[in-house]
Formats: structure tokens, C-alpha cells, sequence
């Protein structure tokens, strides 16, 4: 089964709610299936955000359901729409370029992913806003994906750590995604080299 079926699947199996299939449907209208999960880091190769995504929803299922207090706290839905959603900010957001080389002394051309921001809304919170232009998100979903990122969000950096230390203490599976999240980057998808 190819990456782009794996996560219709899922997303099929799980994702019910009005708009879902609308949703998808604009999915399948981006470059969604076909764009890399980063430029250089993590998955940055055709397909690597979708296979990304499925990724992070596999991490987020096994923390869950690993948690003793947290097995059946959330629905089979939520997981699937936080893990599977959560970096749609990424969509028509890098375009295929090339650069010159050099390898062993030889100057060779070589493609590569670069960053051409269409819509500069921010990172998590840019998922948030197309995910609700489609289907309405619960307050904990839209938390788990705008503060995805953890520290490393953009928005940290700028403000008091406060906002997303609250935002964690919010939920656990806000916190646990942030965790899915890296654990997909950093372990799942270690080939070469990765970060975000």
C-alpha cells in the first residue's frame, strides 16, 4: 500500500465529522501527498510530509494507548485528526530548485527543497486556520496542533514561554503530540539529517 493510501485509510477509518470529506478532497487538490516534510531535516524527499503524518499519528496512538490513565480518554478521531493534520501548514510551501555542488572536488548540480511561503500565517496555527476553514476542530485538537512544535515554535522565542507552558498543562494530549512529534522526526525518520 502506498503512503498516500496508508493515510487515506486512516484518515477514512477515523475522521467523520462535517467537512472531513471536503477536507480530504482539498488534500488531494495540493501538493499534499507529493511535498517533502522539510527542506533539509527530516523527510525531505517527495512524500516524506504524508509519510511524515502517518508517522506522528502511529507515535501519538502507541503514547496513548500506552498511558494506563489516558487509554480511552480520547476518541479514535481526535488522535487521527491531530496526528494526521497537524503540519497541513506545509502545503505549497516548498518548491523544487537547484544548486551547484560540490562533490570531491567536482562542481555538480543538484536538486533540492527550498521554502517559497505563500501564505506567511505562522507554523501550527497555520494548520488550525485550513484544518477549521473545512471542519471545526474541539479546543484540545486546535491546541495539540497550533503548539505541535513545542519550544521550538517560532512564537516562543518572540514571547514569555508562559503561553505554551499553559498550553502543555492544558491537556495531555497536547504535550504527547509535541513528544509524537519529535519522535517521529528524530527516531521514525533518522535517515540522514533530520531536525523539524
Amino acid at each position: 500500500m502506498s503512503v498516500k493510501d496508508e493515510f487515506i485509510k486512516i484518515y477514512r477509518e477515523y475522521i467523520k465529522r462535517e467537512g472531513a470529506d471536503e477536507l480530504l478532497e482539498y488534500l488531494k487538490s495540493t501538493d499534499f501527498f507529493t511535498a517533502p516534510a522539510s527542506s533539509r531535516y527530516h523527510n525531505s524527499f517527495e512524500g516524506g510530509l504524508c509519510d511524515h503524518s502517518i508517522n506522528v499519528y502511529y507515535r501519538l496512538k502507541k503514547l496513548i494507548d500506552n498511558e494506563d490513565l489516558l487509554y480511552n480518554k480520547y476518541s479514535d478521531e481526535t488522535i487521527a485528526i491531530i496526528g494526521l493534520l497537524h503540519d497541513l501548514c506545509k502545503i505549497n510551501f516548498y518548491v523544487k530548485d537547484y544548486r551547484k555542488v560540490n562533490e570531491g572536488g567536482v562542481w555538480i548540480t543538484k536538486p533540492y527543497y527550498k521554502i517559497d511561503e505563500v501564505y506567511p500565517y505562522g507554523h501550527g496555527e497555520k494548520s488550525v486556520y485550513i484544518i477549521n476553514k473545512y471542519m471545526k476542530l474541539t479546543d484540545t485538537e486546535a491546541l495539540a496542533i497550533n503548539w505541535h512544535m513545542g519550544p521550538y515554535d517560532q512564537r516562543v522565542k518572540g514571547q514569555s514561554p508562559q503561553t505554551l507552558e499553559a498550553a502543555l498543562q492544558s491537556d495531555d494530549i497536547v504535550f504527547l503530540t509535541y513528544i509524537a512529534d519529535s519522535m517521529a522526526t528524530y527516531l521514525d525518520e533518522k535517515e540522514g539529517n533530520y531536525e523539524n
